[in-house]
């Protein structure tokens, strides 16, 4: 039985329309659930004209304004008629123009925009002669509406109208009519509302349905604020409860406690022969993260841990010590990798670091040492099937690799740890699948090189208990960030010469390109590895900067790789420098062969992708050189710049844009400048992006469970949800009573969805 049919109804029979007919398709729109989950966009005051000059050209638009002339003349050049319009909000104005076959055909236009008489105007801005106008926009007038009485007219008058995100054939007034068509036919059981009634109570919020007629037919401004507020809640409610639920399921499996082994005089330990043997001091930080960890694998419920840190603030020393412990209580440990690059780099991270420790059964290696062991796909036949045997045999204590871990073929002999490394490039399946392969719950610790503002981790990570690191180990010089304009040659010329100086002094240089061939188009030459040339949600944050407006030049092609280091080889700044290359499009054995030259020194500048956005560690790195930097977002930006001033000697980054500024790109440069503070900036990245791009793209499809919430602004709500959430979650783990919420949890996070919770 279907606990929802009106919801479910589709749309056509709803509104007695024919069967098979529903324009309102064109939006996503097929049943009335989703009609009336289509929040508008905003509210027109009937009191206030829309501000004309705020239009931009290409914009799809919905403009209240009145009516100054509109005149109707024979066309010029061919045969017809022209009505010609002019709209104004009070101090700008807009044409409006309109096409017939002759005079008689506009008609009824003319005789409805009569001057002095307000209206609604949808259609796409177009420029004419330099003008902004509309052409042959649907329209709708004031006191047009099918109203029963005078006193209907005056209250309708009287209310906020919605504007809803609208289509060319489908203009923003009849989607409100075809939502107060339906409205007026539901009652409070025909809507399953998710939010339990005790719940409601406690934080004094409407039913469902009424939260849905403030929202869509509020009387004030008044009641879409408190529809809203309702609606927030549920959304960050069902989000809590999923985490909460997701939560219950992963701790609800035992785990092999993997308690610290304490060395007796004779050695005996792994972790304890690792301190002894690290060239530094821990940081407080890394010793109070550390001493967490460390408690949780010794219990057993399986940790569910989040590790986020600043850019260098050693991440990769708290995993290797938590792995260690795993490996000293009889355990393996598996480092679960985005890229080649970066799996292989954490194999020479791991096996420097632990020095003999990491020769179990090799000549010189220590008397309790294990090994270290890489698989990825790339591999030979011979090294794949020795990594294989040695994770199925134990003799690995620690396996690195990429989505090859993944395998079927893949066994482990006591799989007691899970270590992600950028969390965000896996999603539910690959984690559950490697998770699988151990004999108990494996515990999981997720690292992130991204900081993560709280209200974020809070509603994304919410599964997750999370630790942080903030503090920079001790002797890194750090990094200064400068922006150079691309168009100036001068600066350019001393850009490159800035490089040439640094390489002189035993220094090496990153130069970053958002693409690989030049005659991609802007999306760049695709995956690096599952990295991505160019940020796939950026092109919706540019704002102001997102291409040309009225006027302006066109846009400049994005600097690609391989035309980069060809102009870089006939530069006179750097003649005789020897330059690599490295994206993610060359061969595994290609790409390691490149970084071990620029590693050594051997091609001290490397042009490249993102490829080295995360992970990778030459402490010579001195320079990083960004091209078209404002086709990349905050943390990307952030994380590049990480790349260098990692060792002794201090860091320098050129950020080459022409981004004006005061724009969303070049005000994201002027963070880069301001500050190197890894949560600063994601918290001003939070401010400047939209909702969608923070929260990933599954939850701007139709089905999204947040529309309305504001993981900044809602901050103090979402903490009330996650508490009520957790609170039912705990009382009733399989929702029983609750079968709303289950279903919602159901519908609005579907498989997309909950995998990119995991992902984010």
């Amino acid at each position: 039985m279907n606990p929802r049919p009106r919801l479910d109804e589709p749309l056509p029979r709803a509104l007695g329309q024919a069967r098979g007919k529903n324009p309102l398709a064109k939006l996503g729109l097929e049943t009335v659930g989703d009609l009336i989950g289509h929040y508008p966009r905003r509210y027109d005051d009937p009191g206030r004209l829309t501000d004309i000059s705020m239009l931009r050209a290409g914009e799809h638009v919905t403009v209240m304004a009145r009516v100054v002339q509109a005149t109707v003349r024979p066309m010029r050049n061919r045969r017809g008629a022209l009505l010609e319009a002019v709209i104004t909000d009070g101090r700008h104005h807009l044409s409006l123009t309109f096409f017939g076959k002759h005079r008689g055909s506009l008609y009824a236009h003319e005789q409805r925009l009569v001057p002095g008489r307000t209206g609604l105007f949808t259609g796409t801005v177009g420029l004419y002669r330099g003008e902004r106008q509309l052409t042959h926009p649907a329209f709708m007038m004031m006191g047009e509406d099918d109203l029963e009485s005078d006193e209907d007219m005056l209250a309708e008058a009287a209310r906020p109208i919605p504007i809803y995100p609208a289509a060319a054939n489908v203009p923003s007034w009849k989607i409100a009519k075809a939502v107060r068509t339906v409205l007026d036919t539901l009652t409070p059981p025909d809507i399953p509302d998710p939010v339990p009634m005790e719940v409601r109570a406690r934080a004094g919020l409407p039913e469902r349905l009424a939260a849905l007629r403030k929202v869509h037919r509020p009387d004030t401004l008044s009641d879409v604020r408190a529809g809203q507020h309702r609606l927030r809640f549920e959304e960050a409610f069902v989000l809590q409860a999923a985490l909460a639920k997701r939560r219950a399921l992963a701790t609800g499996r035992p785990a092999t406690p993997r308690p610290r082994v304490v060395p007796d005089t004779g050695g005996g330990s792994l972790l304890a022969d690792l301190d002894a043997r690290l060239p530094f001091d821990l940081t407080a930080g890394q010793r109070d993260v550390g001493d967490e960890i460390s408690a949780e694998l010794a219990t057993d419920r399986p940790m569910q841990r989040l590790l986020q840190g600043e850019v260098g603030s050693g991440k990769t020393v708290v995993a290797l010590r938590a792995m260690l412990q795993v490996v000293d209580a009889g355990g393996q440990a598996a480092l679960l990798a985005p890229t080649e690059v970066l799996a292989a780099q954490h194999v020479r991270t791991l096996r420097a670091l632990l020095g003999p420790l990491a020769e179990g059964g090799m000549l010189g290696g220590a008397e309790n040492a294990t090994r270290v062991v890489l698989l990825t796909g790339s591999l030979g036949a011979k090294a794949r099937k020795e990594a294989l045997l040695a994770a199925a045999s134990g003799e690995a204590g620690i396996v690195v690799g990429t989505h090859a871990l993944l395998s079927e073929h893949v066994q482990f002999a006591d799989l007691g740890l899970v270590v992600v490394d950028e969390q965000h490039r896996f999603g539910v399946e690959q984690r559950d699948r490697l998770r699988d392969k151990a004999n108990s719950a494996p515990h999981l610790l997720v690292m992130t090189a991204t900081p993560i503002p709280r209200t974020v981790a809070m509603t994304v990570f919410g599964d997750l208990a999370t630790s942080s690191l903030t503090e920079v180990p001790a002797g890194r010089a750090g990094v200064t960030t400068h922006v150079v304009p691309a168009g100036n040659g001068r600066w350019m010329d001393r850009t490159w010469a800035r490089v040439r100086e640094e390489v002189d002094r035993g220094g090496r240089a990153y130069v970053v390109c958002p693409r690989i061939h030049p005659d991609d188009d802007g999306g760049g030459g695709g995956g690096e590895d599952g990295m991505e040339t160019v940020p796939a949600a950026e092109p919706a944050t540019l704002g102001d900067d997102a291409g040309p407006g009225p006027g302006e030049p066109p846009a400049v092609p994005l600097r690609a790789v391989l035309e980069v280091v060809e102009e870089l080889r006939g530069r006179e700044q750097l003649a005789g420098v020897e330059i690599g290359v490295l994206h993610g499009q060359m061969a595994p054995a290609d790409k390691d062969e490149a970084m071990a030259r620029f590693a050594s020194g051997e091609t001290p500048v490397l042009v490249s992708t993102t490829v080295v956005e995360v992970g990778v560690d030459v402490p010579e790195a001195t320079v990083m050189v960004i091209l078209d930097a404002d086709r990349f977002g905050l943390s990307q930006l952030h994380q590049l710049r990480g790349r260098v001033g990692r060792g002794t000697a201090p860091g320098l980054c050129l950020l080459v844009s022409d981004a004006p500024p005061g724009g969303t790109a070049g005000m994201r440069l002027e963070a880069m400048v301001r500050t190197t503070d890894g949560f600063e900036l994601a918290n001003t990245d939070l401010e400047l992006r939209s909702e969608g791009d923070v929260l990933g793209a599954a939850q701007s499809g139709r089905s999204s469970s947040l529309r309305l919430l504001r993981v900044v602004k809602d901050a103090k709500l979402i903490e009330q949800a996650r508490a009520e959430a957790v609170g039912v979650v705990a009382a009733d783990p399989d929702l029983h009573y609750a079968p709303e919420l289950a279903a919602a949890i159901a519908e609005q996070l579907d498989a997309e969805q909950e995998e990119f919770l995991e992902r984010a």
